[in-house]
């Protein structure tokens, strides 16, 4: 962590600690009306959770309890709470992997009033199979290629410069350009690098590998016209090799550190107008505002890799929470959860809470108009492609945490030297379908494959 970044270290070591949260309605609760039982995944919005529900229990009579599970224990919490006789009738749920896990337990809710509120982004990444879908996402978040724009358009000014002002970087090759020139001019430009570093160590590598390396995915299924496939021909991994030698030639450290720096690390790079560019997502905001980037100054390109149609889209988008409801609670009890959820995603005080309080961008119709929005300009940015006529390009599911391992393993010894570009192929390819093998006997299933939506 470099000193110069501002941190809100009081925040991060609350987050850190773990509290499980559980509360019930109190005097004002009607147990005629049904309750409802939420255990949550995300520790960070637990006491917004916890007001939401005491109030709608307060204006309804419906008995609401939250309980939040402690950092790194949520698994094991729904696992023990769901065994119970009073188990959650709504509970959250993350990846592919919890959604095969709790399959059981899921109600259908695509003919229910609250999932024909989900917007179109917000239907596509639903868990879904052959009858039904089966969760409501309620936390989009984007990624892409963040830029200070007041270091571009300095450089634009410049004599030698390829670009008049950032809004001539419109493709893979104009920022490629860019990139190597600034990079030559650095010195003249006052900065330390085009890119921010290509970190590899465990806090930092999601970037290429979740991140990064879904776009690859995102193309050749696009071309497959499917939303899942259990095999890879790796089509576009030369556009991937390309934009990461790109990044690796162009960044602050030597290829050979890249495992030394952090996470905390390549953000603080940004943070302090020492580099231009800075592949991640909204989520970084909270690091770099209050630093040496004005909000005015922050942009997002489209995480480009020089892939035929990519111009037709805008930054990537990842939904890594929704809402289940408990197909073997009782009738009452699961109608009144789905109009407690109804109710936080259509009442004033609800889409605040998630809007503004918890930082969500919602993938609602409700919150369509820019009233109940998050303030943050990377979700802005993000955001404003879908206006032009772009919209996100789509995060699917990758099999494993294994196989992003092995991903990042095999770009270290790639970047260090000690590794051939043919192993990374050979992890992500070979790899992919390995896990999806083992996927399938440990879960029982695999995702279900759809028309490619273009």
């Amino acid at each position: 962590m470099r000193s110069g970044t501002k941190k809100f270290i009081a925040a991060a070591l609350s987050l850190g600690m773990g509290i499980t949260l559980a509360a019930c309605g109190g005097s004002s609760a009607d147990p005629s009306k049904g309750h409802v039982y939420l255990v949550n995944g995300k520790q960070e919005i637990g006491d917004q959770l916890q007001k939401l529900a005491d109030d709608y229990t307060k204006q309804t009579g419906v008995e609401v309890q939250v309980n939040t599970a402690a950092a790194g224990s949520y698994d094991s919490t729904l696992t023990s709470e769901l065994s119970k006789s009073e188990a959650p009738t709504m509970f959250t749920i993350g990846g592919y992997d919890q959604f095969a896990k709790y399959k059981k337990y899921l109600t259908n809710l695509k003919d229910t009033d609250v999932y024909k509120l989900l917007n179109k982004e917000g239907q596509a990444n639903s868990h879904k199979d052959a009858d039904g879908a089966y969760t409501l996402p309620y936390a989009g978040e984007w990624y892409g290629i963040i830029y200070n724009k007041k270091i571009v358009n300095e450089y634009a000014k410049k004599p030698y410069a390829v670009i008049t002002s950032d809004k001539d970087i419109k493709d893979y090759d104009t920022l490629k350009s860019v990139a190597q020139d600034m990079q030559k001019h650095k010195d003249d430009l006052g900065i330390k690098a085009a890119f921010a570093t290509p970190a590899l160590d465990s806090s930092a590598s999601y970037r290429y590998t979740t991140h990064m390396g879904r776009i690859p995915l995102f193309y050749e299924y696009r071309d497959a016209n499917v939303t899942f496939a259990p095999e890879l021909k790796g089509t576009y991994l030369k556009n991937y090799k390309d934009m990461f030698d790109l990044q690796l030639k162009n960044n602050p450290t030597p290829s050979t550190m890249l495992t030394s720096k952090s996470y905390d690390d390549v953000t603080s790079e940004f943070a302090l107008g020492d580099v231009a560019f800075y592949p991640n997502g909204v989520w970084a905001y909270g690091q770099i505002k209050d630093n040496n980037v004005s909000d005015s100054d922050l942009g997002m390109l489209p995480y480009w890799l020089g892939i035929p149609g990519e111009d037709k889209y805008g930054p990537f988008s990842i939904y890594d929470a929704s809402w289940a409801v408990n197909q073997k609670a009782s009738k009452q009890d699961q109608k009144a959860t789905l109009d407690f959820i109804k109710w936080l995603v259509t009442s004033d005080e609800g889409k605040e809470a998630l809007s503004k309080e918890m930082g969500f961008s919602v993938p609602f119709t409700t919150f369509d108009n820019n009233k109940y929005q998050p303030a943050n300009p990377l979700t802005t940015a993000a955001r404003a492609y879908a206006k032009e006529g772009k919209p996100s390009a789509q995060s699917f599911t990758v099999p494993s945490q294994q196989w992003q391992d092995n991903l990042a393993n095999a770009l270290t010894e790639y970047a260090q030297g000690t590794g051939t570009w043919s192993k990374f192929e050979s992890a992500y390819v070979d790899g992919w379908q390995k896990e999806w093998q083992n996927n399938q006997k440990v879960l029982g299933m695999l995702p279900q494959v759809e028309p490619f939506s273009k």
